[in-house]
């Protein structure tokens, strides 16, 4: 304990902000992690279940959008069955403006991790810097030089700090930062599959549900 408040005080103090540094970058990162991955798993089970469901058939989207209500991709599923009897391009504007109105919610308090990864080395270099500079003082007092040279380790143990919490946070930041990118893709293909499943009378032609399937005349072998 007493090399600790010796490190603190020869670092000026910044050192004690380390361990409440990281300790706010965890909490952020695990609440972070909690939501968008929760995100991205129920979008995924949304949009196979959307997949499923038979074009203009309304009673199937509204049965969804109850079932996921609680999601991102259910307001959607929600906004589009509201928008019933307009036209493609308004229910396009009303699902960008749902999808515009999300992205926030997505993108909260990830700003603190990027202040954890810029902030973190800056502070352990200065507690670096200051310790360094009150080893040579030492010096100038004619202190021998295990106490010099102590006084330089310890500073950079600031140093060390800083670099391991950038470390963690940078790594959580590109995590999320391809969650975010994910959960954006999902709701962009969500509104799509929307569209087409309100607009469009689907795939088949002819009578009833077949599909008529273009198939080759021949087939060419490739290769010797």
């Amino acid at each position: 304990m007493q090399a600790i408040i010796r490190l603190v005080f020869l670092t000026g103090g910044l050192l004690a902000f380390m361990p409440l540094l990281l300790l706010v970058t965890l909490i952020v990162a695990i609440d972070r992690w909690w939501l968008l991955k929760r995100t991205v798993n129920e979008g995924t089970m949304l949009h196979s279940k959307l997949r499923q469901i038979g074009y203009r058939n309304v009673e199937g989207l509204r049965d969804l959008g109850e079932a996921y209500g609680q999601t991102l991709q259910g307001h959607l599923v929600a906004t589009a069955v509201a928008s019933l009897g307009e036209s493609a391009d308004e229910l396009e504007n009303h699902l960008e403006e749902e999808i515009m109105n999300s992205i926030p919610l997505v993108t909260r308090r990830l700003w603190i991790l990027d202040t954890s990864v810029t902030i973190a080395p800056l502070l352990g270099l200065f507690g670096t810097i200051i310790g360094m500079i009150q080893a040579f003082n030492v010096l100038s007092r004619a202190g021998g030089p295990a106490k010099i040279t102590g006084g330089i380790a310890g500073a950079l143990v600031s140093t060390a700090a800083g670099l391991l919490i950038a470390i963690v946070a940078v790594y959580f930041v590109n995590y999320f930062n391809s969650l975010s990118r994910q959960i954006v893709q999902q709701l962009d293909l969500t509104k799509v599959a929307l569209i087409n499943r309100l607009h469009s009378r689907g795939l088949s032609s002819g009578q009833g549900n077949e599909m008529t399937v273009a198939r080759p005349n021949r087939y060419v072998k490739i290769g010797a």
